[in-house]
């Protein structure tokens, strides 16, 4: 009975222990959720800010003309489908429209147009102080291909609907571009005269890799000896309702983007009757090895990555527990990780991807022939870059390739964001089907490069951001 007694209170007292340990480590993991500051959080005041010397405040007339040019630019089809498979008809067509909707620019003493590798555009605005080093914008002009048949509308059409205007390139990337070239047209229609001297490049085939528009592009300035102090490429959004907890929109910097690699699959088996087929037919071969590359993914990496700071700076603003468990993202990583990578869209954070894009396979119902299959990959990041001071803007990954990467012994500052705001339903619409731009965004685009091109002629632009978040 006494060792009955004995054994009850060992129990309880090792119980009592074992929720005594939980108490504290939950109080510490709730202390550190509630007073968590991610590294590199610095606050607009830690440094001087520029008043812009001009409101973004667009008249009506503004607003008709700035939406009827990139209705414009959005009829112009400049599909790409390869190094060699183009529409230059279309690419001469588009450097036409620039100079008739963009007078200014392309008439002011403080501008200078280059023509690169046929279709590329390069502008260079002058600085009145050639002390302060210059900055790149950068955009391209080229789409890909859509079928009409699939859309609500025609592709090429720029059709406006319900307050969005649709159009292949609506997002990727004439958005961005007109949106550039835009603020310029108004601030030197006002008389803007900038301090800093910057660069705009806009390559035409960032599609299919980019090596003839902004390498060659980067080749004309890294020859000029060029340094930039930094710049901005799409890549990346102003999120909406994407982040689980998070009742605010987040606007997402990209410091770094992954690489990629395109392998080829092939298999050469003897031709023949299909009356006579042999065991394993190419096609059966190769099925079976891409099923096998489906099946097995690439291992998680989640954390290894600016996605980490991403999700830690987000955490004050979502709510419980997750603000809890991206606080402490040392304990619950593996957690999320699992979670983020049952969606394709939060998958490609947390690993190498893998998609078979292409299948080339028989010639005819009754013949057996070679066949193969190009396999892209997205591999780990390649590019080395830090952010600029974030504010309420936070660092993250670009999943997808830029033309960035054509820029890096230019500049290590590097950055891929557009102020355009992704929603959910949005995601599929990059190089899908129906692609659109709100109205009303597209013009919050053209004031945040008019604010952009006036603020970066801070004579001492803020430091670069801490290491640890690089890539």
């Amino acid at each position: 009975m006494k060792n009955t007694k004995g054994k009850i209170k060992v129990t309880l007292i090792i119980l009592l222990v074992l929720l005594s340990v939980f108490l504290i480590f939950l109080s510490a993991l709730l202390i550190r959720t509630y007073t968590f500051s991610a590294a590199g959080n610095q606050d607009r005041s830690s440094f001087d800010t520029v008043v812009a010397g001009f409101a973004a405040n667009f008249s009506k007339t503004e607003r008709t003309r700035l939406l009827d040019n990139l209705k414009g630019a959005l009829r112009i089809p400049t599909v790409n489908r390869g190094a060699t498979d183009f529409d230059s008809s279309s690419l001469e067509e588009f450097g036409n429209f620039l100079p008739k909707v963009f007078p200014t620019v392309f008439s002011s003493n403080l501008v200078q147009h280059e023509i690169i590798a046929n279709y590329s555009h390069l502008f260079t605005v002058r600085g009145s102080n050639d002390s302060l080093q210059p900055y790149m914008l950068i955009a391209h002009l080229d789409v890909v291909p859509a079928l009409e048949e699939e859309w609500d509308v025609p592709p090429f059409s720029a059709e406006e609907r319900d307050g969005y205007l649709y159009g292949r390139g609506a997002m990727d990337d004439k958005a961005s571009l007109m949106g550039i070239l835009q603020a310029l047209e108004f601030l030197l229609k006002r008389g803007y005269k900038p301090c800093r001297s910057f660069y705009i490049g806009i390559g035409h085939d960032e599609e299919v890799g980019g090596n003839n528009g902004a390498r060659n592009i980067a080749t004309v300035l890294q020859s000029r000896g060029i340094k930039l102090s930094f710049l901005l490429d799409e890549g990346s959004f102003i999120l909406s309702g994407i982040v689980p907890g998070l009742n605010k929109n987040a606007a997402i910097i990209a410091t770094s983007e992954k690489g990629f690699a395109t392998i080829s699959l092939s298999v050469s088996v003897d031709t023949g009757h299909s009356s006579m087929p042999p065991k394993e037919t190419s096609i059966g071969i190769l099925a079976a090895a891409v099923s096998k590359l489906e099946k097995n993914p690439m291992p998680r990496m989640f954390g290894q990555g600016p996605e980490r700071g991403l999700f830690e700076h987000l955490s004050p603003q979502l709510r419980f527990p997750l603000n809890m468990v991206m606080a402490n993202l040392w304990l619950f990583s593996p957690i999320v990780s699992r979670m983020m990578e049952k969606k394709p869209s939060t998958n490609s954070l947390v690993r190498t991807t893998t998609a078979v894009t292409e299948f080339y396979a028989g010639i005819k119902i009754k013949a057996i022939r070679v066949f193969y299959a190009p396999c892209p990959g997205l591999i780990t990041a390649v590019s080395k870059s830090r952010d600029r001071k974030c504010y309420k803007y936070k660092l993250g990954l670009c999943i997808a390739n830029t033309d960035t990467r054509h820029y890096l012994k230019l500049t290590k500052q590097l950055y891929r964001f557009i102020p355009m705001i992704l929603k959910q339903e949005d995601l599929t619409r990059i190089h899908g089907v129906n692609e659109r731009i709100s109205i009303k965004n597209y013009e919050e685009i053209v004031e945040f490069y008019f604010r952009l091109l006036q603020n970066s002629d801070l004579s001492s632009l803020p430091p670069s951001h801490i290491s640890s978040c690089n890539l």
